[in-house]
């Protein structure tokens, strides 16, 4: 997650370098490393697609579509891991 708000505040903060959204290389790398990175941590999401095409839009990139993502796999994965602990919890006490 904190790579996510990094990433979007660095792409806020230094607004006039990446203003020019699908033409700034600069950006297209910075959001490149960042799909890469995040897939690398988090395994591959849905939620990237639209988050790294959304920056190749001019002024979409004020928008912190990075954080959003991350925000929704965790909300996403949250249900499931604690399913996965209660039936790991389950199988425990039913085999001695």
């Amino acid at each position: 997650m904190v790579l996510a708000i990094v990433a979007d505040i660095v792409q806020l903060a230094v607004f006039p370098l990446f203003v020019a959204g699908a033409e700034s290389p600069v950006d297209d790398v910075l959001d490149f490393g960042v799909a890469g990175v995040l897939t690398w941590l988090l395994g591959w999401h849905w939620e990237f697609a639209p988050s790294f095409l959304g920056k190749l839009v001019p002024g979409v990139d004020l928008v912190p579509l990075w954080t959003l993502a991350v925000a929704n796999v965790y909300r996403k994965a949250k249900p499931h891991a604690a399913a996965s602990a209660a039936h790991a919890a389950n199988a425990a006490t039913h085999h001695p």
